[in-house]
């Protein structure tokens, strides 16, 4: 089975921290330990890295450009923020430059997914028809714009898809395009204007941090391809008020109009009430498996539902179920949903199948 991941903000740990995803994440890991990084204590150990990704049997990745309005900035320690639509623009412009020396210079580990074809040869590599144990071949980089701050105007948009972004999610926090996470709001006339020229082009919008007026307004409105790359069951995080997890009303949205949802395995957003600190053992994957499960039940079946981890988007290993240490242990999951019922094929959906299906539908030939 061959996993594609969702949502990992790539470029921007490579920009804010110097992290090399060519090593694996123990040799991040000591590095950073050895060198005094400060990555650890504000994004977590790291996860991720080549020699992980083809332990995972990773055929792809949604990879971000991602940063944060100075509003949203964490601390001082926070270099990637932008204060301006132009300033935001700079700093994707420059993630898409690090996505594009990452394939020019390691051909043989990363390669920029823009067409179907692209998708069909990476995943191809860990299909059976070219594999090898352990596979090798670049890991696909599908880009994904997370808030779209960095789009000054919709004439832009041909920039951006002719450098090879092929998702955009409007929103992180509140945007000039709608509300977001801890901002609710509608869309805006910018946002209406947005979503109004993306399927021209063939960019698919990610629902994810909007806010859930603004989602169920997209979902009536968009023509193109939709999803939810990263966020979780709001129905299973009894006492929370966060507008950044999915209703039921939501969910059920996304799932009529043939979008899939990937589960985010943060503690925090499993869990409700759970911090950073708390001890990492009151979160199981199990807790993972009742959102999975969650979607499925109210879909019917298992082919929305997927994985978006979020890995180095704010946390790490300490943050996450205990029986995670790299992307590699993301199949821990396959027998646990066995156990639940679920068959060979819908676990493979889940782990990387019905991404394939969605963005394979989705992209260009």
């Amino acid at each position: 089975m061959y996993l594609i991941d969702a949502h990992q903000d790539l470029a921007y740990n490579v920009l804010e921290f110097g992290r090399d995803y060519t090593r694996s994440a123990a040799q991040t890991r000591q590095i950073e330990r050895e060198t005094g990084s400060w990555a650890p204590a504000f994004n977590g150990l790291s996860m991720l890295g080549y020699p992980d990704y083809r332990e995972a049997r990773t055929a792809a990745v949604f990879a971000t450009l991602f940063a944060a309005p100075e509003r949203g900035r964490l601390g001082e320690w926070q270099q990637v923020f932008y204060r301006t639509p132009d300033v935001a623009h700079k700093i994707y412009r420059r993630q898409l430059d690090v996505y594009h020396r990452m394939c020019d210079d390691h051909p043989d580990k990363f390669a920029l997914v823009r067409t179907r074809s692209d998708l069909t040869a990476a995943i191809e590599r860990l299909d059976g028809r070219e594999q090898m144990d352990p596979p090798s071949g670049p890991v696909g980089l599908i880009v994904l714009m997370e808030g779209a701050e960095g789009v000054r105007s919709v004439d832009e948009l041909e920039l951006w898809w002719e450098g090879g972004v092929r998702i955009i999610g409007p929103a992180w926090i509140g945007t000039r395009f709608c509300g977001g996470t801890r901002e609710p709001g509608p869309l805006t006339a910018e946002g209406e204007a947005l979503l109004e020229a993306m399927p021209d082009f063939g960019f698919a919008l990610d629902l994810s941090h909007m806010d859930e007026q603004a989602a169920l307004q997209a979902l009536d409105s968009y023509e193109g391809q939709l999803l939810a790359s990263h966020a979780n069951c709001l129905a299973l995080l009894k006492g929370s008020d966060s507008n950044r997890h999915l209703s039921d009303p939501a969910i059920s949205g996304i799932v009529e109009r043939g979008g899939v949802i990937g589960v985010v395995p943060y503690n925090a957003f499993l869990k409700t009430g759970w911090k950073k600190g708390d001890n990492r053992a009151e979160v199981t994957l199990e807790d993972l498996i009742d959102h999975i499960d969650h979607i499925c039940q109210l879909a019917g079946d298992a082919a929305y539902a997927g994985i978006g981890s979020d890995f180095e988007g704010g946390f790490g290993r300490d943050e996450t179920p205990v029986g995670l240490d790299t992307i590699a242990d993301l199949h821990a999951i396959a027998p646990l949903l066995e156990a639940r019922g679920y068959g060979p094929d819908d676990i493979a959906g889940i782990l990387g199948g019905n991404w394939a299906r969605l963005m394979a539908a989705a992209l260009p030939e």
